[in-house]
């Protein structure tokens, strides 16, 4: 792919524009945790729901600032775009939502409310995989990718994406080994099925098909970090922008760590060992972005990194003690770090910029 900054222009970040970016999405995402806290913690009715709208947050805060005021954003208003803008304008539709039901399970929080609020955020975000497919048809590919909205290779998709399913039942694997999680599955038979048919159905549906469906969720982030983010950091160089993107996409998620989220009971200990594995995660997903200029693909592997972890959680292959085991504990962050710097050795990481088109005006 063309890299959009091999002309030698404009090479430094546009700092101040990063900085309104992180304090609107830092200040909406530490204030939805703020009211999470007061309300009770991580155990409050509808958390699942809450904790999608924080993944919204970075994207929702990166397409209003670039629509309103970053004109050097490939979606500012002034810009002839027509059709490659309507899913922008349906993510914060989708963002919108998710704010009212969020509001509502708040006031009413008996279960029926909850429950309705999860089952209609979640088809307004399935949603988003129909209108990326329809958009594509309408607007092009080539119209498509100036907003950073290309696809990208099928070829990625089922590389990186065998890629982390092989690294987590890896994990899953090692903490057998070692003794540092079940060794065996406790999967839970539905009324009806066979062990094997049922394994089958939710392997598919949560391994295969979920990612895609949750594609519009994970984008809420990936479009924030892997889009506007990484453009303007990687401007500084890319090793170092990245490294920079993972500490900060790390720190962002401190306020949830330390309410119990992957680390319970290691409050502290939690807020290094995220920022470290966020900072190996960053390198992968930036190296996909770099091979495929595609922040739908960082998206894809967002939902299917979170689908995977998961489903191992639902066959009952969680780690003794979160912290040192492998999965998302020290013994993986080990794991992931010499992943990362295999990946850093391609030569593409020794150059500037980003992979995404940016506008020369």
């Amino acid at each position: 792919m063309i890299n959009a900054f091999d002309s030698e222009e404009v090479l430094s970040p546009n700092w101040r524009h990063v900085g309104i970016f992180l304090a609107l999405t830092f200040g909406l995402t530490w204030l939805l945790d703020l009211a999470i806290y007061l309300r009770g913690g991580l155990n409050i009715p509808g958390i699942v729901t809450i904790l999608q709208l924080q993944m919204l947050i970075p994207a929702f805060s990166a397409i209003v600032l670039g629509i309103l005021f970053f004109r050097e954003s490939p979606i500012f208003r002034n810009r002839p775009v027509a059709q490659e803008r309507w899913f922008f304008n349906y993510f914060l539709v989708l963002t919108g939502v998710y704010a009212l039901g969020v509001l509502f399970m708040w006031f009413s929080p008996a279960q029926e409310t909850v429950t309705l609020v999860a089952l209609t955020t979640q088809i307004v975000a399935f949603l988003g995989l129909f209108l990326l497919l329809l958009f594509r048809v309408l607007a092009g590919r080539e119209s498509m990718a100036r907003v950073w909205l290309s696809w990208g290779k099928m070829r990625y998709y089922l590389l990186f994406g065998v890629g982390f399913i092989v690294f987590y039942a890896l994990q899953a694997g090692l903490n057998a080994i070692f003794d540092l999680g079940p060794s065996q599955f406790s999967f839970i038979v539905p009324p009806g099925f066979t062990t094997a048919t049922s394994l089958i159905e939710i392997t598919v549906q949560t391994v295969i098909l979920a990612p895609f469906l949750a594609i519009a969720i994970a984008f809420g982030e990936e479009y924030g970090w892997r889009g506007y983010l990484q453009t303007e950091l990687f401007k500084m160089g890319r090793l170092r922008g990245v490294l920079l993107l993972g500490v900060i996409w790390g720190v962002w998620h401190w306020p949830i760590i330390l309410m119990g989220w992957s680390y319970p009971g290691y409050p502290l200990a939690g807020l290094v060992l995220t920022v470290l594995f966020t900072t190996g995660l960053a390198v992968v997903l930036g190296y996909a972005v770099l091979r495929s200029g595609s922040v739908i693909l960082a998206a894809y592997l967002h939902a299917l990194n979170d689908q995977v972890t998961a489903y191992l959680v639902a066959l009952g292959f969680t780690p003794f003690d979160s912290v040192f085991s492998f999965g998302v504990g020290i013994y993986a962050i080990v794991t992931l770090a010499i992943l990362a710097v295999l990946i850093l050795r391609d030569p593409i990481w020794r150059g500037r910029g980003s992979s995404l088109p940016v506008p020369r005006d």
